[in-house]
């Protein structure tokens, strides 16, 4: 499509980088762009000073205005901006296509390119996957909801390139028949989550399933036989389904846990498809290094370690980290609820916890599921430290002064961040500022 002089609105310019990188890319289309926002002009402050160069026809901050999605030729939505939302009508009742910015890439980008999602594992599967295909010496990109955007690199990105994406519910979700779905798809399992923006579990699983029904019969398709519910996705399946790379080839990684040598599988199963090698895919697994706040290493101080998982925004993925770690766990989980059942976690927690601080929105309901089973087991002393607290640096300094040498605190909220803060990554910076502030005062 020639965008000259069209009209073009980027809702939500948000600060992962896909609004700036549409903005961009639109522009240099030569496209007429406004940028509409809900947040104010100091909140996007970061994202606006990549923008300062480019001649952008109008920022709306703090704000909708319905003109802007009433008279534009083409809406680009921010996946995160949930269904139903009135502007967006707006521009629906006039016939307006309304796309995100991850659809744009994908109906222009020349490479090869594979497809993850999953509601755990996919940013660590997608990364493993980039690194596998770069030790077979193929030119990769890394994009998709991992954060930024590979718009402004499409005039880069050659056919024999190879393009790891992780894609999002929301992403799928949004997502028109117009576009051509990754020639790879990879699920890497299921478990509910986001159901305060997708309504239920049924719809939750449809949108992860229009990965597979976008593809075709020249597609491969890489399903995780280890989840029920994603082995039961084969008959979804329109490209061909890949069996599982052999576990006891998987090589020791720079990772722990059983979790990510399942991902590891996963990863080699989707570059089996591109016809790597065993000594490459061996090779790309040992190189392996664990992405930010991703239960990530990030102080050892007077013998306790500290671990950062704030990307942990599902009871699972909190119940992963506890049964990864083999430390004694002083816990913080918290802030906002996306409609989970704390039921399980809250077992595990009594398991493998020795202190837990709960914090944030959603703190009352939290201390609640986890005071029963807390109840039923002794701490070291006899008794089982549970306590809730309101922000996330009380949580940490109950958690530091109680722990001991050999012990580990561990971040691993088990929930959304938006209550206190504007991202999991803040949250995760906040974490290592603490933790940094205690390392100053204890040299």
């Amino acid at each position: 499509m020639d965008y000259r002089n069209k009209s073009v609105t980027i809702m939500g310019l948000g600060r992962f980088g896909g609004g700036v990188g549409a903005a961009r890319w639109f522009t240099r289309q030569g496209a007429q762009v406004t940028v509409t926002d809900l947040a104010s002009e100091a909140d996007l402050a970061e994202s606006l000073s990549q923008l300062a160069d480019e001649p952008i026809a109008a920022f709306h901050l703090g704000g909708h205005c319905e003109e802007d999605f009433r008279s534009a030729d083409l809406v680009v939505v921010n996946p995160a901006v949930k269904p139903g939302n009135p502007f967006l009508k707006i521009a629906e009742r006039r016939g307006t296509p309304v796309v995100t910015e991850i659809e744009v890439f994908l109906r222009q980008c020349p490479g090869r390119i594979i497809g993850v999602t999953g509601s755990n594992g996919k940013s660590t599967t997608t990364a493993m996957i980039a690194g596998i295909l770069r030790a077979a010496g193929r030119k990769v990109w890394l994009g998709g909801n991992l954060g930024g955007s590979l718009l402004e690199r499409l005039p880069q990105i050659g056919e024999e390139d190879f393009v790891a994406l992780e894609i999002s519910s929301f992403q799928l979700w949004r997502m028109t028949d117009a576009v051509k779905m990754p020639h790879v798809a990879v699920v890497t399992n299921f478990t509910p989550n986001h159901l305060d923006w997708h309504g239920s579990s049924a719809e939750y699983a449809a949108a992860k399933r229009r990965l597979l029904l976008g593809q075709t019969a020249e597609d491969y398709v890489v399903l995780n036989p280890l989840d029920a519910e994603v082995a039961a996705w084969a008959s979804d399946a329109k490209g061909q389904i890949l069996p599982l790379y052999p576990t006891e080839k998987i090589p020791k990684l720079g990772v722990p846990g059983e979790h990510n040598r399942t991902n590891a599988a996963l990863a080699a199963t989707a570059a089996t498809a591109f016809e790597c090698e065993d000594e490459s895919i061996r090779s790309g697994l040992e190189q392996y290094r664990a992405l930010p706040q991703r239960l990530e290493l990030c102080a050892m101080i007077d013998g306790r370690r500290f671990y950062n998982d704030s990307s942990a925004t599902t009871p699972e993925s909190t119940i992963v980290a506890l049964e990864t770690l083999t430390e004694p766990i002083w816990l913080l989980i918290g802030g906002k609820n996306k409609g989970f059942d704390f039921t399980q976690l809250a077992e595990i927690c009594a398991k493998r916890a020795i202190g837990i601080a709960v914090f944030g929105a959603c703190r009352k309901e939290l201390h609640a599921a986890v005071e029963k089973p807390v109840s039923r087991k002794p701490h070291r002393e006899n008794s089982l430290f549970c306590e809730s607290f309101e922000r996330l640096e009380e949580a940490f300094d109950w958690c530091w002064s109680r722990s001991r040498p050999g012990d580990a605190v561990l971040l691993s909220p088990a929930c959304a961040s938006t209550d206190q803060f504007q991202n999991y990554q803040c949250r995760g910076r906040r974490f290592v500022e603490l933790v940094d502030a205690i390392a100053h005062q204890t040299h």
